[in-house]
């Protein structure tokens, strides 16, 4: 096949860390190529200097055969190259209609012109825009994932970077992007998708690289590698050895399937009710009612999970709890302390710690460093008359670092420069570190993290049950739940069903008559 992109000896240095070594990759016209790796493996870089985002410090790239050497992402663009980054680039203020138009060329965007390649990329790859006039900081986060693609796809690009697009997505959306993949290499153009599951790779790949550490590990067909080689190239070592007893299997945290999972840990003895809401109701500005009378109860010392396909108002009731968004209707306590209409400091200093669904909005401050954004609401230990003593700020913050294994030069390093799974990470230890914890909101903990971090991700919830707190995880990952929950409930339609015993040998066929609506 026809080499459309071939990258040679391509490396990337930030002062003494090098995030890329000489790196090869070749990228055949009508193919989908994954790029795998742990999280900080060098995923993103090699994605961003193909794409023109940044600048290599070594290394050769040629598109089609001649040199390329991007300046800048329009520039990318202008070559035939887009890329959908990790992170969401769309204006949250302006509608979907008014974002596509922002990637014409000229004053005066032609809508006709947009409508008619809007039409011709449904027909084409599978990908439609429900709604173009809703504002996109109103749609649920697979939607606007869905926009963005719609929106690289539209210049006609030869060459489709994805870093991490089914991270944000469920089940039928993934189902969908995958098939939309296909049709892009089928069209003649390739793709290269970024992805840490394993079976979306078994499905769409037809090539695929594995970063370790910057360095590229291993590469191959899909053919001539299996899954489990690919795994073992990830980590490093024998699958055997990823996991452990207290350990979601490695290959059932990919996505492969069900059936494999561990034991996850002893049965504790469940508390008394840590949190409870009643009657939550939500109204969304557009008369959609997204909660229903939704109500549950969290017990300390149990994992309740939450599943469902995205949009049924697992997102509204997350933010409900953690004061981000008032109900029209319903009440919320905190042990006998009602929340229902108290700011989120009142609710940290009754013990609850929370882990937002988008942790790049809403749980860190990028332009900070890891030190401040683990400390923001505790700065006051480590002042003294007036004065921030940074270094036993950083001092703290280092020792939290090694615990969670957080891939980082040290604790003054920006958040942004962290990879997406060790953001998480440091939000993460921030919220279970909340004096006097309770209750641990956790929505889609797992996402865009490698297997090995979902792992270290789970033991960590796992633990805090152990202790006595109450845990919610709200995820689309159902192997994940199954394997980690007590019980779980199903978001329908505003109203949340069940609950389901996770242990039970039923329990994925009843989540799945749940989440289809044909149980009651």
């Amino acid at each position: 096949m026809t080499a459309l992109l071939d990258l040679t000896g391509l490396g990337k240095r930030y002062g003494t860390v090098d995030a890329l070594h000489d790196v090869g990759m070749t990228v055949a016209a009508g193919t989908v190529h994954c790029v795998l790796g742990e999280n900080g493996a060098g995923k993103s870089t090699l994605c961003n200097l193909v794409g023109g985002g940044i600048r290599p410090s070594t290394g050769e790239m040629t598109l089609r055969g001649t040199a390329y050497s991007p300046g800048s992402p329009a520039d990318a663009l202008s070559r035939g190259v887009a890329m959908v980054h990790q992170h969401f680039s769309l204006v949250p203020t302006m509608t979907v209609r008014e974002n596509l138009l922002l990637s014409g060329r000229g004053l005066r965007p032609d809508v006709q012109t947009l409508r008619a390649r809007l039409d011709r990329i449904a027909d084409e790859f599978g990908l439609r825009v429900d709604d173009a006039r809703a504002r996109v900081a109103e749609l649920p986060v697979g939607a606007r994932q869905k926009v963005e693609i719609v929106k690289a796809l539209l210049p006609d690009p030869d060459l489709v970077l994805l870093d991490e697009p089914t991270a944000v997505l469920d089940g039928a959306e993934i189902d969908a992007l995958i098939g939309t993949c296909q049709a892009v290499a089928a069209s003649g153009r390739a793709v290269v998708l970024v992805t840490h599951k394993l079976g979306e790779v078994s499905r769409v790949a037809d090539t695929a690289t594995v970063l370790r550490d910057g360095t590229v590990a291993g590469s191959g067909r899909l053919s001539e590698v299996s899954v489990g080689q690919l795994l073992s190239l990830m980590l490093g070592r024998d699958t055997d050895a990823a996991g452990g007893p207290t350990v979601l299997d490695p290959v059932a945290a990919a996505g492969v399937g069900l059936a494999a999972r561990r034991p996850i840990r002893d049965r504790v003895e469940v508390g008394p009710t840590a949190m409870t809401a009643r009657g939550l109701t939500v109204t969304r500005p557009d008369g959609n009612r997204v909660l229903d009378g939704a109500g549950l109860d969290l017990r300390a010392g149990e994992i309740t999970g939450i599943a469902g396909v995205e949009g049924n108002g697992q997102t509204e009731l997350v933010r409900v709890l953690s004061g981000a968004l008032r109900p029209d209707a319903g009440e919320v306590h905190i042990g006998d302390h009602p929340i229902t209409t108290a700011p989120p400091a009142r609710r940290t200093a009754l013990g609850l710690g929370v882990v937002p669904e988008d942790r790049h909005h809403e749980a860190m401050v990028g332009d900070m460093s890891i030190a401040e954004n683990l400390y923001l609401a505790d700065l006051g230990r480590f002042r003294r008359h007036g004065f921030l003593r940074r270094g036993a700020l950083d001092q703290a913050a280092a020792g939290v670092i090694r615990e969670f294994a957080v891939r980082a030069p040290g604790p003054r390093t920006p958040m942004r420069a962290l990879s997406g799974g060790n953001q998480q990470k440091v939000v993460l230890a921030r919220e279970l570190a909340v004096d006097g914890l309770k209750v641990l909101v956790a929505a889609q903990p797992t996402r865009g993290l490698d297997v090995g971090a979902v792992g270290q991700v789970l033991t960590r919830l796992r633990e805090a049950a152990d202790r006595g707190i109450a845990v919610l995880v709200v995820s689309s990952e159902v192997a994940e739940l199954l394997a980690l929950c007590d019980r779980i409930l199903v978001g329908y339609r505003g109203r949340l069903l069940g609950p389901v015993d996770a242990t039970a040998p039923t329990a994925a066929a009843e989540i799945g008559a749940l989440m289809a609506g044909t149980t009651a």
